[in-house]
């Protein structure tokens, strides 16, 4: 089978995984839920989106990160240098960003001239004040799908969303149905499903201070847990040489 026509026959498998896990509705974008129908925002977003996408002109992106606040928080920080500064990465992460601003944003502009070896994609929790689970697992598919259409040599590192709060409560059952619900995009090929929020949790389901400053948002430490969590599975994705980190 040639590339072309392995491409394609992935994506035909993607869509119909897709429709197997959310039913068909989702493919057709359905106008009255919010999570799945791409929206901009303004001011300052649409400034960085314009960054973005004028990075993404720039081409040599081996490892792109899609996300909101959380994504964005890794700013270059030295735990973003030391794991990903050598493997050309771009942080696309937005601050406030739900799941239908990053549907937007990669329908406009900020995938065109790349085509990463794997994306990273972390989108969700800012949905949790308007929408139910089964709504933002839609969005997360719409992404993965448009993902798969735009970029079909990539590989999505699809990671389950984080949990959030200080003790376990509402949310974080509203998290793990988000959660169980898109592991099922995991085809074993292209798309991967890893959940690492254990990783961030204490002993007694709660979360500290010195992870979450604000049992949300990743602390230096917080970020080195997520790049130690997901580097086993990143590095298989990327196919690279044994290297110690």
């Amino acid at each position: 089978m040639n590339t072309l026509k392995m491409h394609t026959a992935n994506a035909s498998k993607l869509l119909l995984l897709v429709g197997a896990v959310l039913g068909s509705s989702v493919l057709a974008q359905d106008a009255a839920i919010e999570t799945t129908t791409p929206a901009p925002r303004d001011g300052r977003w649409l400034e960085l989106h314009k960054r973005y996408v004028d990075r993404a002109k720039k081409g040599s992106v081996d490892l792109l990160f899609l996300g909101d606040s959380i994504t964005q928080g890794w700013n270059d920080n030295d735990v973003w240098k030391r794991f990903y500064g050598p493997r050309q990465a771009a942080n696309f992460g937005i601050g406030g960003d739900r799941t239908q601003h990053v549907l937007w944003r990669i329908e406009n502009g900020e995938l065109e001239g790349i085509s990463p070896k794997v994306a990273v994609l972390m989108i969700g929790t800012n949905n949790l004040s308007s929408s139910t689970p089964d709504e933002i697992a839609k969005g997360v598919v719409a992404i993965v799908k448009e993902l798969g259409e735009k970029l079909p040599k990539t590989k999505v590192l699809l990671l389950g969303v984080f949990p959030r709060g200080e003790k376990p409560a509402s949310a974080r059952e509203r998290i793990k149905s988000i959660n169980q619900t898109i592991a099922k995009l995991d085809d074993g090929s292209r798309v991967h499903y890893l959940d690492i929020g254990q990783s961030f949790l204490e002993k007694d389901g709660s979360i500290s201070r010195e992870i979450m400053p604000d049992f949300l948002h990743l602390s230096r430490k917080g970020y080195r847990i997520w790049a130690e969590a997901m580097e086993p599975t990143l590095w298989s994705m990327l196919d690279e040489p044994a290297s110690g980190k």
